[in-house]
């Protein structure tokens, strides 16, 4: 073989192990970039902080933990209520549509997996699973983006 052709060689190799070796780094950083997070004292302070925090997390909830992201609607969010009830305008039981899948774009170390198979509710668009006074809600953009074409659909 020629020198030239080794040196094609050991570079192309180079470059496949600095790939293999740095690609699932670079994977996660990109993704990891579309979405924000937050962890707040209140849900007055969490809704304070952001416009997309729902509006029906209540101000006196505690222990927030909120992860979105920021090319879609898909969102986490944890919360502690007082009175281990669901917050007022939210549906107990299954929901007349069906339940929004959890968001496979986002995890989190503090939300479990599985919570999905236990939902107890919905909050507006969000599907919400309630163990104690700890309330699991999940929405998915996608199903989000659905509903709200069926609902333009229906106006016409």
């Amino acid at each position: 073989m020629s020198k030239v052709a080794v040196g094609v060689a050991g570079t192309g190799m180079a470059v496949a192990v600095a790939v293999v070796a740095i690609g699932p780094r670079v994977s996660d950083w990109y993704d990891g970039r579309h979405q924000e997070q937050g962890s707040y004292a209140k849900g007055s302070d969490a809704k304070a902080d952001r416009r997309s925090m729902p509006s029906w997390l209540p101000d006196n909830a505690t222990s927030v933990q909120y992860l979105m992201s920021t090319t879609g609607d898909d969102r986490l969010l944890r919360a502690t209520l007082p009175d281990g009830r669901l917050p007022a305008g939210c549906t107990v039981g299954m929901p007349a549509r069906s339940v929004h899948p959890m968001p496979a774009s986002l995890r989190a170390g503090w939300f479990p997996e599985g919570v999905a198979a236990r939902t107890s509710g919905s909050c507006g668009h969000y599907s919400v699973t309630l163990t104690g006074n700890q309330l699991y809600a999940w929405q998915d953009g996608a199903a989000v983006q659905a509903a709200l074409r069926a609902g333009r659909q229906a106006k016409h």
